[in-house]
């Protein structure tokens, strides 16, 4: 049974943007979030050399599984989309993103960075997942797993204590803050949740557990109904 319109029926615990696609998250205390996702949010990308064509052209996790050891940030914070994008490596080194050098530290055999102002998504600019999703994937695998292993924007604690609760709301509106959005579909889910982005090492159990009870799914995409501000501790009410 879906829940009733107007329902309180989670709060945000966890917010993050992405500048750049498979880099370490931002975690922030509240954005802005427009037609095109979190301000900021995965405007840059990196391609391989000749893959230019492909329906997946990006570098990502599933190729370079230290990525997520890569940490971006803007010159100026309050400015994400006016602002140049710098990015510290592993090495301690910090490059401008736009930088030949830091594509050849990515990636040796050739690699070339690309900009969108709309964003660079697999499917749409807002993902949410909830912490009893994940809690239930934890135990269902034996490990500690935590939120920034599934790259969301939103982390929401459901008031309804179940996992997968997130997927009732697909076709329905949440209001969270002053942000108005959309839940489109669930979250079909890729080898880039069986790698820890702290350490890098891979777990392949992760994402079979997700295809054989998931159907290979976890968490939800969405899209923006009416642009806004989301803030931590902000009341997720389906609209």
């Amino acid at each position: 049974m879906h829940p009733a319109s107007g329902q309180t029926v989670g709060r945000v615990v966890g917010l993050w943007r992405y500048p750049v696609k498979s880099m370490a998250a931002q975690s922030l205390s509240g954005v802005e979030v427009s037609w095109h996702g979190l301000v900021g949010d995965r405007r840059w990308a990196f391609v391989r050399d000749g893959q230019g064509g492909s329906g997946f052209p990006w570098l990502t996790i599933r190729d370079r599984h230290d990525m997520a050891s890569f940490l971006p940030s803007f010159e100026h914070p309050d400015r994400p989309d006016r602002s140049d994008t710098r990015v510290r490596t592993p090495t301690g080194a910090t490059y401008d993103v736009t930088d030949p050098a830091l594509a050849a530290a990515l990636w040796p055999d050739g690699a070339r960075v690309i900009r969108h102002n709309g964003g660079l998504f697999d499917t749409f600019p807002i993902s949410l997942i909830s912490t009893q999703s994940i809690r239930w994937l934890s135990e269902a695998t034996g490990s500690a797993l935590s939120a920034q292993r599934f790259r969301p924007n939103l982390l929401i604690e459901a008031i309804e204590d179940r996992p997968f609760v997130e997927e009732s709301w697909v076709g329905r509106e949440l209001q969270i803050g002053q942000l108005r959005m959309r839940i489109d579909k669930r979250d079909g889910r890729c080898q880039v949740i069986t790698v820890d982005p702290e350490t890098g090492t891979r777990d392949p159990a992760i994402l079979r557990t997700v295809v054989g009870q998931r159907s290979g799914c976890l968490g939800v995409y969405g899209s923006t109904v009416v642009p806004g501000v989301v803030a931590i501790s902000d009341i997720v009410i389906l609209a």
